[in-house]
């Protein structure tokens, strides 16, 4: 049945806030030096005409959403049209309700349609756009309808995912997994989220492959802008204690050496876990296998340190349907860039995946509903960063604080452009620095995901793109 608090989407904005990094960010066989921030701002109104707005932002990262050999301006041009094409698209799709029901049946039923045809456009010659690529568009225009709703009703966005604000169970959007005792009827997402958030989180720091180690590794070139350089100095400025490692995937002994590296510099300096991420480049298990099995053996505390290991193989589960139970019976596995929806979770399950890495930048409403399939079926989770910035950021901390992971939160953003959330950082000084190894979500209050908007001091210029009805 119907709730009065149902909501449309009545109007949408775009604007793209241009950033570049103080340090390049190597993701795969690509480097990062600059990205697109795609910000939206959606008008939604209510069954008796009361209107609401709210925001959502996530960095269009280009290298990360579609690796390709096509040129790194093509790609990027082909994203910020989409996000266009989205922006006229959410006012005219004739759906009402609660914001994951609106969002899932975008995403159901339009978002396939709109990616179809903007491949289409580009001709058949062309490498087609991935749904990753799509999702992290659609992302800005999901949160910001979350946000808004929460705006609508006076309350935080994750106070409205219970009985009463959904009309529709979890099963209307999951089904559970062959063989499961229970299943999703009668049950909504707050059953499977902290009613009391973490207000602090641990904090993972981003090793990247071309980050400088120790003073021998320094070119000269390094910004001089008052933040670490060398990894040491992250970890005593920051109070530091979990690292994420990001290896090659197609080079064994320069990872094994990389991953022990970091650990002995991390050790020495009181960092207590490690994780490592193969950039989803790795086709054969053995290859991780070999080199956990190495570290075990020569390394022993370090093994112990590793917590977990990120999506070493192709994006593709679906065509790559690589068993990995080999994997996961050495560390905790973990699917990221694979993880697109519950579905494909169902499927890394099946082939021997133990958690699920999640992502507000595929969808506020595809990381509830993905969290909430994944803790139904005893799956680990983390929640991993696209070095996030500005108001990124905020909806990013609190899926952590709101799913329970397996250790804190990665985030990055202050490593790579720090300064890009200056603005922001006046009003939330702990969501954009790590003190004590921890970021510190207290100040993230009000309706919404509490950004306090109206108190951050950032001019974002005209739109590129508003429609409405």
């Amino acid at each position: 049945m119907a709730k009065v608090t149902d909501i449309r989407v009545r109007s949408a904005e775009l604007f793209f806030l241009p950033v570049h990094t103080r340090v390049p960010l190597k993701f795969g066989p690509e480097t990062l030096t600059s990205v697109t921030c795609a910000r939206a701002r959606v008008r939604v109104e209510n069954r008796h005409g009361r209107g609401a707005t709210g925001w959502g932002e996530t960095p269009l990262s280009v290298q990360w959403v579609w690796p390709s050999a096509l040129p790194y301006d093509a790609r990027h041009e082909a994203l910020k049209r989409f996000c266009v094409r989205l922006a006229e698209a959410w006012p005219c799709f004739d759906a009402d309700g609660h914001p994951i029901e609106i969002g899932h049946a975008f995403q159901e039923h339009r978002l396939g349609a709109l990616l179809e045809a903007c491949n289409a456009e580009r001709g058949p010659t062309v490498e087609p756009m991935p749904w990753l690529a799509a999702l992290v568009c659609c992302s800005v225009f999901d949160q910001a309808i979350h946000d808004a709703y929460g705006h609508m009703l006076e309350r935080p966005a994750y106070t409205t995912y219970g009985a009463d604000c959904l009309n529709r169970d979890l099963a209307h959007f999951l089904d559970p997994a062959a063989g499961a005792t229970s299943d999703f009827r009668g049950r909504y997402p707050d059953a499977f989220l902290a009613s009391e958030p973490q207000r602090t989180l641990k904090a993972w720091h981003l090793v990247g492959g071309l980050d400088p180690l120790d003073p021998s590794e320094l070119t000269g070139l390094e910004p001089q802008d008052g933040y670490p350089v060398l990894l040491e100095d992250w970890i005593r400025t920051d109070g530091l204690t979990c690292l994420k490692v990001k290896l090659r995937g197609n080079d064994v002994p320069w990872d094994y050496q990389r991953l022990v590296r970091v650990g002995e510099i991390g050790r020495a300096q009181g960092v207590e876990w490690l994780s490592a991420d193969f950039n989803c480049t790795v086709t054969d298990p053995a290859y991780v296998n070999g080199i956990l099995d190495r570290l075990r053996a020569e390394h022993p505390r370090l093994d112990r340190m590793l917590l977990y290991v990120e999506q070493p193989f192709p994006y593709d589960l679906d065509r790559h349907r690589i068993d990995v139970r080999g994997v996961s019976a050495r560390k905790a596995l973990f699917l990221d860039e694979s993880a697109h929806d519950w579905k494909l979770i169902r499927l890394g399950r099946e082939l021997g995946w133990s958690g699920v890495a999640l992502k507000t930048c595929k969808t506020q409403t595809g990381a509830v509903l993905s969290a909430c399939w994944a803790k139904a079926h005893g799956m680990a989770l983390m929640v991993q960063d696209l070095s996030n910035p500005m108001l990124a950021q905020i909806p990013h901390l609190l899926l952590a604080a709101h799913v329970g992971t397996i250790m804190g939160v990665e985030t990055n953003g202050m490593q790579f452009y720090p300064a890009a959330s200056n603005p922001e950082a006046r009003v939330h000084p702990g969501v954009y620095r790590r003190r004590h190894g921890r970021v510190d979500l207290s100040t993230v209050r009000g309706p919404g995901f509490g950004y306090r908007l109206e108190e951050i001091p950032r001019a974002v210029g005209a739109p590129v793109a508003a429609f409405g009805r």
